[in-house]
């Protein structure tokens, strides 16, 4: 019998998506502009069929909007927008710890504290990608516990859709996100106090909470703007 290949030859469709994706991620594709599909097909050596495809799961996932008359835009970020993703990220992350609750151990509040620690020297050594890999995955402790994949895969999404417009992300914010560790580590006193509850509504209310955490949001994502 054959072996499987190891390799996995990923299609026209996935290839496009992914070289969009990258393009958005380092701002090359305007927020707002409409794109030349005819040069962009060109460029890309692909016929429109693929890049149709990997614009309708761009817009699936909110990073374009498809007009039949007028053609595909890059979305922008609003304060609504944000104000929206908080309120929706918060509110399955909350939900994502409330199930994850009951099976946490002394233990795995020690392993999430050396998180934070990792992430408090990461941001004192300016070190934007350690820093972000213990944030994720202080929250992705909560998301791969809950058992739901889908609620997972929504939350990564959504908190794409945060950080991949915003080219001041390639940046550490050192005020905000060494904000963020000490609100996980009052996460992580209500937890340890036996309050999951209290955990979660700090967790949505306070950590992802728009009101909250508004006056970072438009330093990070409006200042300069007109």
């Amino acid at each position: 019998m054959t072996r499987p290949s190891p390799f996995v030859i990923k299609s026209l469709r996935e290839q496009v998506y992914e070289h969009l994706k990258g393009e958005l991620r380092r701002g090359a594709l305007d927020t707002g502009s409409f794109l030349d599909l005819n040069r962009l097909a060109a460029e890309l050596g692909v016929s429109r069929t693929p890049l149709r495809d990997a614009l309708i799961q761009l817009e699936a996932e909110e990073f374009v909007t498809i007009s039949p008359r007028r053609g595909v835009a890059v979305r922008s970020l609003g304060h609504e927008d944000i104000r929206e993703l908080y309120q929706m990220i918060g509110a399955l992350e909350a939900g994502a710890l409330l199930a994850a609750a009951p099976g946490i151990r002394p233990e795995d509040l020690a392993a999430l504290r050396d998180l934070d620690a990792r992430s408090l020297r990461a941001i004192g050594a300016g070190d934007l990608d350690t820093h972000w890999e213990a944030n994720y995955a202080f929250h992705d402790f909560f998301l791969d516990r809950q058992g739901n994949g889908r609620v997972t895969r929504l939350v990564h999404l959504k908190k794409q859709q945060l950080t991949e417009w915003n080219r001041k992300f390639e940046h550490l914010h050192a005020a905000w996100e060494g904000n963020g560790v000490r609100e996980h580590e009052e996460i992580l006193r209500l937890l340890e106090a036996g309050d999951a509850p209290g955990a979660a509504a700090y967790l949505r209310d306070v950590h992802w909470g728009f009101k909250v955490q508004e006056a970072f949001v438009d330093q990070v994502y409006f200042e300069g703007r007109p």
